[in-house]
């Protein structure tokens, strides 16, 4: 499998997990793309009214399409989620949600992989 190439830093720490996982295209039968939607949810507020937790929410749509017809082959839809604590200083806050979203394109990708073993006789 062919993942398309990253464009962002999210979609980078997907593909580079998904190699990790499925290996490197070599004579590649299949192409993937994959549309990531992350959101972010104010989890916990403290008593002066900060959020003090966050939780990422991540959705990954795949489409795995066959490369000879250049044909959708299978389409799939995983879901998961993480958190990070804030704090009183920004640079943590930041190394702390950068760490959240390393770790639910990590999650992200584990599930594609899970849904394309299950659905592998689809395709």
């Amino acid at each position: 499998i062919m993942v398309d190439a990253p464009t962002t830093k999210n979609s980078f720490d997907l593909v580079a997990r998904l190699e990790e996982r499925l290996g490197r295209p070599q004579a590649p039968v299949y192409g993937m793309s994959v549309a990531l939607k992350v959101e972010e949810k104010g989890l916990a507020i403290s008593g002066s009214n900060d959020i003090t937790r966050y939780n990422l929410l991540g959705e990954a749509v795949y489409v795995l399409r066959d490369l000879r017809t250049d044909q959708q082959a299978y389409k799939g839809t995983v879901n998961t989620f993480t958190a990070y604590s804030a704090s009183a200083q920004p640079v943590s806050t930041l190394a702390a949600e950068r760490d959240a979203q390393t770790r639910l394109m990590t999650a992200l990708a584990d599930k594609i992989t899970t849904d394309l073993l299950i659905n592998s006789g689809k395709f």
